[in-house]
C-alpha cells in the first residue's frame, strides 16, 4: 500500500441522539406564562391528543447541534472528496453561484408579482433559455421543468401532441439498451410501449436491428449521446435520418451534456427535442433529493406544444407569454425551479463559449486518463476512446477470485472515496461506471488510480478481506437487501436492551 493511498480511519461512530438523552435536560426555557392558562383538552378534539407522552430524547441545545454537526461531517459531497458517479456529473459547484442565488433582489420575489415590477428575474429567464437554446442547436425552450426526468416526460407529452395534431395514434417508443435509466419509464408514464435495440460490437445502436422494429407506429427513439457506456454514437446521422424517414421524432436526454458542450449540439445531429439537466451540466449542485432544473429545448414544429408560460420579450419588456392555445399545460407550479436557474445563468456568464469548451475537453481528458490508466486491471469491454466517462467491469476479479464489484466499490469507502455507479449500464456485466468530471485536478485522480490499482492487487492476494470491506468506516457493510425490503424508519428505546 503505498503512503499517498494509505486507508483512512473515519470510523468515529456517533452514537444515537436517545443514546445521548439524560432526564432532566433540556434544550430550550421558556418565559413564565403570563397569560390564563387552558388545558389541552378544553383546546383540542380528545382524537387529536396524545394518551402517553412522546418518546423524545432529553438533551440540551450544545448536546442537538454538536450531534447533527457530527452527523454532517460524515457525509460525503463533492466539497469533501472526488465524487466519480457515472452518468451523475458530480462536479464541484462555484460558491459564486451560490451568492448570486441569494441576492435578496431574487430570494424577496413572489412569483406572482407584476411582470413590471420582475423585470430582471423575467431577463434571467430569457437570457438563460436563449443560451440554452444556442447549445442545443434548436429554436425554442421551455425553463418550467424541474427534474431531468421531468424533462423527460414533458418532452413525450409533446412527442404525443405533435402525432395527435396529425391525426396519428402511434404507440412505440424505442431504447437504446445503453440509454439512461429513466427512458423506459418515462416513455411508459406518456402511455408508450417501449422496444429496447441492442448496441453492436462497437457499442453504438445496432443499425439492422433498428431497422428491423422502424414502422409508421414508432413515436420517438429516446437516445442518450454519449451513451451510458460513455461512447458518442458514430452513426448519429444515419439514426435520426431513419427515425424521420418513418415519422418518428427523436429525443435527446441531455444527462450526458458535460462531454460536448460547445463541440457538438444535438440539434445539428439531428435531434427534435433535447433536455438539459441544470443541476448537472450547469453546475447547480444535485443529490440529496435536489433540488433540480431539466428544461427542454425543442425545434419548430413542436414550439405550439411548450407548457404555459413561455417566458419573451417584444423588444422591450419580457412577458409571459399564456396565448398559446396548442399547449400541453403547465408541467410545474410558477415558473420552474428558478433558484437553480440563477446558479445555471451564473456558470454560463461566467465561463462564457470558451469556458464551457473547456469544460467539456476537460471532463473527456480526465475520463480518458482514468481510463487508460485502468484497463490493464479491469476489463474493458469497448476499447476505444471515451467520452466525460466509461464502463470498467470487475468480472475477472469475481470469476478468478470472487471478488465482486461490490466488494471493490465498498472498498473504495476505506480510502475516502466515493465509489463510482456501481452494476449499470446493465448489459455490462459486473459495471463500474467512472464520471471525474473537469473539475478533478491530476492528483486526485492519481489518488483514485492508486487505489483502484491496490484493490486489483488485493482481489488477487487476500480476496476474503474485501468482502469484509469497508474496515474503517463508521458503519460497517450492511445487509443492504434486507434494509430495502424491511427498513427500520422508527426507533424506541425500550425496544432495545442495554446490551444491543
Amino acid at each position: 500500500m503505498t503512503e499517498q493511498n494509505e486507508i483512512k480511519d473515519i470510523s468515529v461512530v456517533e452514537p444515537l441522539i436517545f443514546e445521548l438523552s439524560s432526564p432532566g435536560r433540556r434544550g430550550y426555557s421558556l418565559p413564565e406564562l403570563d397569560v390564563p392558562q387552558e388545558e389541552l383538552d378544553a383546546l383540542l378534539p380528545a382524537d387529536m391528543l396524545r394518551e402517553e407522552d412522546p418518546q423524545l430524547p432529553e438533551v440540551s441545545e450544545v448536546d442537538v447541534v454538536r450531534h447533527f454537526v457530527r452527523l454532517s461531517q460524515l457525509n460525503h459531497g463533492v466539497d469533501t472528496g472526488f465524487y466519480p458517479l457515472g452518468s451523475c456529473t458530480m462536479k464541484y459547484s462555484p460558491k459564486v453561484n451560490e451568492n448570486m442565488a441569494r441576492l435578496s433582489g431574487f430570494t424577496a420575489l413572489h412569483p406572482y408579482q407584476p411582470e413590471n415590477m420582475t423585470q430582471g428575474a423575467l431577463q434571467l429567464l430569457y437570457e438563460t433559455g436563449e443560451y440554452l437554446k444556442e447549445l442545443a442547436g434548436l429554436p425554442e425552450v421551455t425553463m418550467q421543468p424541474v427534474a431531468g426526468a421531468h424533462g423527460e416526460i414533458t418532452g413525450m407529452m409533446l412527442v404525443r401532441a405533435y402525432h395527435e395534431s396529425l391525426g396519428e395514434e402511434r404507440t412505440k417508443v424505442i431504447i437504446p439498451d445503453s440509454a439512461h435509466g429513466t427512458n423506459p419509464a418515462t416513455a411508459v408514464m406518456a402511455g408508450y410501449s417501449t422496444v429496447e435495440i441492442p448496441s453492436n460490437e462497437n457499442g453504438d445502436v445496432d443499425l439492422d436491428a433498428l431497422e428491423e422494429i422502424l414502422d409508421d407506429d414508432v413515436a420517438a427513439l429516446m437516445l442518450t449521446n454519449p451513451s451510458t457506456l460513455g461512447l458518442y454514437d458514430q452513426n448519429i446521422k444515419e439514426i435520426a435520418q431513419m427515425i424521420h424517414d418513418v415519422g418518428g421524432l427523436l429525443y435527446y436526454d441531455g444527462a450526458n451534456a458535460n462531454a460536448i458542450m460547445g463541440y457538438s449540439r444535438p440539434g445539428d445531429m439531428g435531434f427534435d427535442i433535447v433536455h438539459f439537466n441544470l443541476h448537472k451540466t450547469f453546475s447547480a449542485p444535485h443529490g440529496g433529493g435536489g433540488p433540480g432544473s431539466g428544461p427542454i429545448v425543442v425545434s419548430d414544429k413542436l414550439a405550439k406544444f411548450l407548457p404555459v408560460p413561455v417566458v419573451s420579450y417584444d423588444g422591450e419588456d419580457y412577458y409571459m407569454d399564456y396565448d398559446r392555445p396548442d399547449s400541453i399545460g403547465k408541467v410545474h407550479t410558477f415558473y420552474g425551479n428558478f433558484g437553480v436557474n440563477i446558479k445555471a445563468y451564473a456558470y454560463i456568464r461566467s465561463l462564457g463559449a470558451e469556458g464551457l469548451k473547456a469544460v467539456a475537453e476537460n471532463a473527456v481528458l480526465n475520463a480518458n486518463y482514468l481510463q487508460e490508466s485502468l484497463k490493464d486491471y479491469y476489463h474493458l469491454e469497448f476499447d476505444r476512446p471515451c467520452m466525460h466517462e466509461f464502463v470498467l467491469s470487475g468480472k475477472n476479479q469475481k470469476r478468478e477470485h470472487g471478488v465482486s464489484t461490490l466488494d471493490i466499490a465498498k472498498a473504495l469507502l476505506d480510502y475516502g472515496l466515493h465509489p463510482p455507479t456501481v452494476y449499470f449500464p446493465l448489459i455490462i456485466d459486473e459495471a463500474l461506471m467512472i464520471e471525474p468530471t473537469e473539475t478533478e485536478s491530476r492528483q486526485s485522480l492519481d489518488e483514485f488510480i492508486e487505489a483502484m490499482i491496490e484493490i486489483a492487487g488485493d482481489a488477487e492476494e487476500e480476496p476474503e478481506a474485501l468482502h469484509e470491506a469497508p474496515i474503517n468506516t463508521p458503519v460497517r457493510r450492511l445487509d443492504e437487501a434486507q434494509a430495502a425490503r424491511n427498513p427500520v424508519v422508527r426507533w424506541y428505546p425500550e425496544d432495545y436492551a442495554e446490551d444491543d
